[in-house]
């Protein structure tokens, strides 16, 4: 299938090759029919795109300021490798969609096979979308107009916070899209609309819509024209649709509204408020997000659950079904909207319409070949092709998820590893697609089993979400491949048992992405003590800063939280600069709080007698290094500081090492692996040290909720 992807750093558009999606839970598959380009929106990310690294800089200084606290803390190469690697990285464009369904995932009730439906779906052939931000279109409306649903619902939700009565006045500020749209929905509201833009053709047109609307010039004083509209009771509210970096558009709409009145922004615009404009008049200021709520909601969008209607009465999608029912009984109208259409193919020109600035609603119409059906093409995209060769002893690589640390540092790191790299696949294939163009890896897909069952592929890369590396381990196991799995290598000691008592039956090369024991400053330190006499003590410190409540990895179900997910990186090497398992662990967590997001401390003791202790904090400040380890051996002490530099004191030949960049062994991981395939070497790492760092990450897990001290066996 085709999809239309905007690169951020050079500001094109393109169409690009991906398997069709499959349906994840509460997921829906959809064939399009119609899209629609909402101008405003899109055309700001196409600018943005075209603009240079100085305007981009400008128009966002909060990222700039996070740039900068990254180059203090890890250095200019990987601050910049990671600024390219986000600019460079394809984004789907679009969230207005019809279509017809062609799939369906596990646990969908509202739709079926068939179903004509409006969805948030991207300008794609195909799209994947949940359930709950997708409606059935009534058989009287149309494609074309039920396109325009989603943006639609954009403005319906920012006038139900207006709340407007019967009688009342409003002052829509830009008359794009949502700004004609809300025109039409305050005036079924029993309201009057006052309209104000630059265009002329654009308050022509609201004015068709029964606004009276005035053309905003140099001289202009929108808040006259309102007094005089009202006879100087003053608008009840002012809606912002517009977009623009002014903060004097936030004036003007508190000047036009009478004491008391409300101001929702829907649109973009500079927020310097001034105190006097609210103060005076005790105006009401909300922002409005999107279509309404559930919306970047993960338990909404992701898990399907929905907001109860007695407590929520109008969620995003059933602002979608309110829009669809107006357009069926006629009361909304946005024929006269449609600038223009265009053949998905063609999709450039409609983009070279919308950066003119004068469109409106630009619909991108998709093949409709009745003796295609996108679900019996192949999930396969082949990229680049070698023939079929089984007795090549070289290592062909499938790689399993396209995350964007899977983008940005591994995929690379097994490329520069020399490594052939034949597969990868993501559920919704355009990341696999991105990433096989990219870097000329030969087939994307978004069927794994095809990856799985290929009998010239030796080598499986096991990168998706945490609560997916068991499921991909066993069934890469069964099948005698190489495994390289990132951490963890599963959630729960059961998993962790099953995959060994497998894995003895079959044993192959196995490595877990425990990076950090490659880090070259790590490999000078264990040369240092390595003729130590005497047990060490080890203290290892994680600025690792808060989440976001919602963020996949303090869902213990899919992430693990971060003991599971992410401290075990600093378990592993501590086991591993001490080369000997750990016997006790104990975890103390920062209060009483049942928040997943706290700083904690795991504390070990080891077989040799050694000791180490983990601070793992998300209490600190991003603009102080991230990692930090001392390690304490007969006198002497090294101290790494975030794989920048290593410091010694006590030792007679060694006071201090600098790294050209922060390196936290990611290539040289991958290189070991790979290494030790093609020569038919022992493993990298065995699979015990994968084991025992497991085995202590899930007791330090277990005190970590029941505040115990655990003894390992």
């Amino acid at each position: 299938m085709q999809q239309l992807l905007h690169n951020f750093q050079t500001g094109d558009i393109f169409l690009q090759t991906s398997p069709v999606p499959s349906p994840g839970v509460g997921e829906i598959i959809v064939r399009s029919h119609r899209s629609l380009i909402s101008a405003g929106t899109e055309r700001m990310l196409v600018d943005f795109g075209k603009a240079g690294y100085l305007e981009k800089a400008k128009q966002q200084p909060e990222k700039v300021r996070q740039v900068l606290d990254k180059v203090k803390t890890d250095g200019i190469g990987p601050t910049f490798q990671a600024v390219s690697s986000k600019l460079n990285e394809p984004i789907p464009l679009g969230y207005s969609n019809v279509g017809t369904v062609i799939a369906i995932g596990d646990g969908v009730k509202d739709f079926a096979v068939g179903d004509r439906v409006v969805s948030n779906g991207h300008h794609a052939e195909v799209v994947v979308v949940p359930e709950n931000l997708a409606s059935h279109i009534p058989e009287d409306v149309d494609d074309e107009t039920a396109s325009f649903t989603v943006v639609s619902a954009i403005a319906l939700q920012g006038i139900r916070l207006l709340e407007p009565t019967i009688g009342e006045t409003f002052a829509v500020f830009g008359l794009g899209l949502i700004g004609q749209v809300a025109v039409q929905l305050l005036r079924q509201s029993g309201c009057r609309a006052i309209g104000f833009d630059l265009d002329e053709n654009r308050v022509a047109l609201a004015r068709q819509f029964g606004a009276q609307a005035f053309v905003v010039g140099d001289d202009f004083d929108p808040a006259a024209a309102v007094s005089e509209v009202t006879g100087g009771i003053g608008a009840d509210g002012a809606l912002i649709t517009a977009s623009t970096k002014s903060d004097l558009l936030m004036h003007q709409a508190a000047e036009c509204c009478r004491k008391r009145g409300r101001i929702v922004l829907t649109g973009v615009t500079g927020l310097n408020l001034r105190r006097a404009d609210f103060y005076e008049k005790e105006l009401t200021f909300q922002v409005s997000c999107s279509y309404g709520p559930g919306r970047y909601d993960p338990a909404y969008e992701s898990e399907g659950s929905d907001y109860p209607l007695p407590f929520v009465r109008w969620t995003a999608k059933r602002n979608f079904d309110a829009i669809l029912q107006l357009m069926a009984e006629g009361k909304l109208d946005v024929a006269p909207l449609i600038s223009s259409k265009h053949d998905f193919g063609s999709a450039s020109a409609a983009y070279e319409e919308v950066s003119g600035g004068e469109a409106i609603g630009v619909l991108l119409e998709y093949p409709q070949d009745p003796n295609v059906n996108p679900l019996e093409e192949k999930t396969v995209i082949h990229v680049a092709g070698k023939p079929l060769d089984l007795t090549s002893k070289e290592v062909c690589v499938g790689l399993i998820g396209a995350g964007g640390f899977t983008r940005s540092v591994l995929a690379p790191a097994i490329s520069k590893s020399g490594a052939r790299m034949k597969w990868v696949s993501s559920r919704k294939g355009l990341s696999a697609s991105t990433l096989a163009t990219k870097l000329d890896i030969e087939r994307s897909t978004t069927d794994t089993s095809e990856l799985l069952d290929d009998p010239e592929t030796n080598t499986v890369f096991i990168t998706p979400r945490h609560n997916s590396h068991f499921h991909f381990v066993m069934e890469a196991l069964k099948r005698g491949r190489n495994i390289f799995v990132e951490k963890p290598l599963c959630l729960s000691s059961d998993e962790l048992e099953e995959i060994r008592a497998t894995y003895l039956k079959n044993p192959v090369h196995m490595m877990a992405g425990f990076n950090r024991r490659f880090a070259p400053l790590v490999v000078k330190a264990q040369e240092l003590i390595k003729r130590r006499s005497e047990p060490l003590s080890l203290l290892y410190v994680c600025n690792a800063g808060q989440l976001p409540e919602s963020h996949w990895l303090l869902d213990e179900a899919v992430g693990g939280g971060r003991l599971v997910g992410e401290c075990c990186h600093f378990i592993d090497l501590l086991i591993h600069i001490v080369g000997a398992p750990a016997v006790k662990v104990s975890t103390f967590r920062q209060g009483s709080s049942a928040k997943l997001d706290v700083s904690f401390s795991v504390s070990l003791e080891f077989a040799d007698g050694s000791i180490g202790s983990i601070n793992y904090l998300v209490n600190g400040s991003k603009k102080f290094p991230k990692e930090n380890l001392k390690i304490f051996s007969e006198g002497r002490v090294l101290e790494l500081d975030n794989y920048k530099s290593l410091s010694g004191a006590g030792f007679s030949s060694f006071s201090k090492k600098r790294a050209l960049s922060q390196d936290k062994g990611h290539n040289a991981a991958v290189k070991a692996f790979v290494s030790a395939i093609e020569q038919g070497t022992a493993p990298a790492t065995s699979f015990e040290s994968i084991y025992y760092a497991m085995q202590a990450t899930f007791a330090a897990k277990q005190s970590f909720d029941n505040g115990g001290l655990e003894e390992i066996n």
